[in-house]
């Protein structure tokens, strides 16, 4: 982390825990990036010695984004976009990825990570067409999240509501299943879900990461668990799931030519008709 941290108006920085790993810093080491600590890399190191393909697992979910944000705003015109979840990526962001193929589009991104907030002050900028915002919430509380995000997005109007590496965190499965049900009945038709999920399919090598997703949450913070792909489909009940349906996020789509290779992280487009 570098020394130089930004202005911190409204304590922002002091929520910051440097004593235990927490994930968006993790995910970002595992990405190449420099946004965390000691300690994160610490616990990155033991997981990536237990489960090695956990830093494809995080480049392959981050790539998935920036694919299914091409799609949607190319082929399907989407000009609006809920990213709950926003994470510290070290690749390009929701905003910069749309707002480059249409520059009046409309983000907001979602988390509650106080070091994510911190660079959201700088990083989180926008085309003078289009807007760019980010919400301070929990996806536990999804009606907060819309409440708030009406004021960027018009929900009469389509929209994607991106949930990448985010259900996870919530670990009962029903309450998991209210969140996404609660997020997709405020969508228009027309309205695109994206998601991706840790599964435990042992096809995709899914069985091999339950045991380091056990020192994880013995080690780290928020504890997180991954499901099997029934349990995931759930959260398209409803709606159409575009091809190739629910797959490994790496075989989504992925760019002609390029090696994939296939990890266990589950990753799916749906719309809303």
């Amino acid at each position: 982390m570098s020394e130089n941290q930004p202005d911190d108006p409204d304590g922002t920085e002091t929520r910051i825990d440097t004593g235990t790993a927490h994930n968006a810093r993790v995910w970002n080491y595992w990405q190449g990036g420099k946004d965390n600590y000691p300690v994160d890399e610490q616990v990155g190191d033991h997981v990536a010695g237990m489960i090695p393909v956990i830093r494809d697992i995080a480049r392959a979910d981050r790539a998935f984004l920036s694919r299914a944000v091409r799609f949607l705003a190319e082929e399907r015109g989407v000009r609006q976009f809920l990213d709950i979840g926003t994470g510290l990526p070290v690749m390009e962001n929701t905003h910069e990825i749309a707002q480059r193929i249409a520059p009046d589009s409309r983000i907001v991104y979602v988390d509650n990570d106080p070091i994510v907030l911190s660079h959201a002050r700088t990083l989180l900028t926008s085309t003078p067409e289009g807007a760019t915002d980010y919400i301070d919430a929990d996806v536990h509380d999804p009606d907060a999240i819309l409440r708030i995000a009406g004021d960027t997005l018009d929900f009469t109007e389509p929209v994607a509501l991106m949930l990448l590496g985010i259900l996870n965190f919530v670990l009962d499965d029903a309450e998991a299943r209210s969140i996404a049900s609660r997020l997709v009945a405020a969508l228009a038709p027309g309205s695109f879900l994206v998601l991706t999920h840790p599964t435990t399919e042992p096809s995709l090598g899914g069985d091999l990461q339950l045991e380091a997703m056990a020192f994880w949450n013995a080690n780290a913070k928020p504890p997180v668990t991954a499901r099997s792909r029934e349990e995931t489909a759930t959260y398209f009940d409803g709606l159409t799931l575009l091809e190739p349906g629910l797959v490994s996020c790496s075989l989504w789509r992925p760019e002609p030519g390029t090696e994939t290779r296939v990890v266990p992280q589950l990753g799916a487009v749906a719309v809303k008709d």
